[in-house]
């Protein structure tokens, strides 16, 4: 059964902040709260944590997985990103954007798209989630709560609790969070290219 923990939304418990980093270093799988629905999440290096993710939303090793990074520091130790990129990506964040692009060798190669050598990575506007990641002190791996037949992520905690006791370890509550999914931007080659039109304005990266 997974865990249930009810953390405060504009000032998160240290304690229960605890937990939460201290189950991700036991390789648990959370879903977690965050500016645009509701995530799985877990250490980058949970071989199975990325295989548990795979398995709850249906989907094949094709799926871009997204790093959630505290910051646009650690988010650049990640990726590649021309000088084009890095003033409208800095722009834009902290927020509800994933950004498609290639990858450094610092991303293991069971993370990256098959073909592109990519990885979605973004630094979410979310005051658990910064909590979260700054204590952890690391990069989240991470995917949007969006189960097979659905096409908005979830929203309640307590009902995440219900359908996915036994496919998740933790469950965190932490306030309101809003239905609409992150606006997607492959910026892979020279221009960027709006691919899901989100809770983030697309018009700002040329969408039409």
């Amino acid at each position: 059964m997974a865990r249930f923990l009810d953390i405060h939304p504009d000032n998160p418990q240290p304690r229960l902040l605890q937990q939460v980093v201290d189950a991700l270093r036991d390789d648990a799988l959370i879903a977690y709260p965050t500016d645009s629905g509701y995530a799985l999440g877990c250490r980058i290096g949970n071989r199975d944590g990325r295989d548990r993710i795979l398995r709850i939303r249906g989907l094949d090793d094709r799926h871009h997985f997204t790093l959630m990074c505290r910051d646009f520091s650690q988010l650049g130790q990640l990726v590649k990103v021309d000088n084009a990129a890095f003033r409208a990506i800095r722009a834009a964040t902290p927020g509800p954007y994933t950004f498609i692009l290639p990858a450094t060798p610092e991303v293991p190669r069971r993370l990256l798209h098959p073909k592109k050598r990519t990885v979605g990575v973004r630094i979410p506007d979310h005051v658990f989630d910064q909590a979260l990641l700054e204590l952890h002190g690391e990069p989240l791996l991470t995917s949007s709560l969006i189960l097979p037949g659905e096409s908005e992520p979830r929203t309640m905690g307590w009902e995440i609790k219900e359908d996915l006791d036994h496919e998740v370890d933790v469950v965190v509550e932490a306030g309101d969070v809003p239905a609409e999914p992150t606006t997607v931007v492959d910026w892979s080659e020279a221009t960027p290219e709006v691919v899901r039109r989100g809770a983030g304005d697309p018009d700002r990266f040329g969408a039409e």
